[in-house]
């Protein structure tokens, strides 16, 4: 089945160095934009991270470190990413976990300030997990009856989710043809964050994810613990949850 779209999606896999989006660098991008015409269009980078790529990572998607040396680095090609994505909803496999914050975290280091705020996400891992519980590999088999040749290239992967969305339409009526549903449906929780640091509860407010505060008004802990907000912000957190809370910090002090 087709994608009823009323704006792109762009799907998009990273390879990266390791598996913390916060420390961890790309080490290749690929993504497909879906136009609601249907037209498609492709690319791929391999990017050189500035750090040196584990042999444990290397073994999973066979990029070692003289495959990048002669690449740009991600802060050389973030502009033309960002415009790419820039109007696009995104879709991924675990992209909600990892692939986009980490990606945030890129954009972020290299100075380019890309708004996720207007983009609807479509997980298809969380779509399959909660129909059938298992990988990529085994979801294009499932779903599309072929072998994932070149599994973790982030290109064959990136295909891969792409076809795997549209056979998970074909098979499951109650699943809607629409971004918007799709979006809602693959979201674990509705994050202001894409860490999941801070969450919005059911009245659409920001309330914190972890820690003592747990369950609590962040704009009432800063109120009450004004420290708290400069001890996140010389935390390790990631660089997209302190823009979030420095939004809500200055929205609260600007009231």
């Amino acid at each position: 089945m087709e994608l009823q779209l009323t704006k792109p999606i762009i799907f998009f896999d990273l390879e990266t160095t390791g598996v913390n989006f916060q420390t961890d660098r790309i080490v290749e991008l690929s993504y497909i934009k879906v136009k609601p015409n249907g037209t498609e269009e492709e690319r791929s980078y391999r990017v050189n991270p500035g750090i040196h790529i584990p042999e444990e990572a290397s073994a999973i998607h066979h990029i070692t470190d003289a495959d990048v040396a002669d690449k740009p680095k991600f802060r050389e090609i973030a502009k033309d990413v960002a415009r790419a994505f820039t109007g696009c909803d995104i879709g991924g496999f675990n992209s909600n976990r990892f692939d986009l914050p980490l990606l945030m975290e890129e954009f972020i280091r290299a100075g380019v300030d890309f708004d996720v705020t207007r983009c609807r996400f479509v997980d298809v891992q969380t779509i399959f997990h909660k129909m059938e519980q298992r990988t990529l590999s085994a979801a294009y088999l499932f779903y599309c009856g072929k072998d994932l040749d070149g599994a973790h290239s982030a290109t064959a992967d990136t295909r891969a989710t792409y076809e795997v969305l549209k056979a998970q339409l074909d098979r499951y009526p109650s699943l809607q043809n629409s971004i918007e549903f799709l979006s809602q449906f693959s979201t674990q929780k509705r994050s202001a964050d894409l860490a999941g640091r801070i969450v919005f509860d059911e009245q659409g407010h920001e309330i914190f994810n972890f820690g003592k505060h747990k369950g609590r008004s962040v704009e009432e802990v800063f109120r009450k613990e004004p420290g708290y907000y400069g001890w996140m912000m010389n935390g390790d957190f990631a660089a997209n949850t302190k823009q979030v809370i420095t939004r809500i910090y200055t929205r609260m002090r600007q009231q």
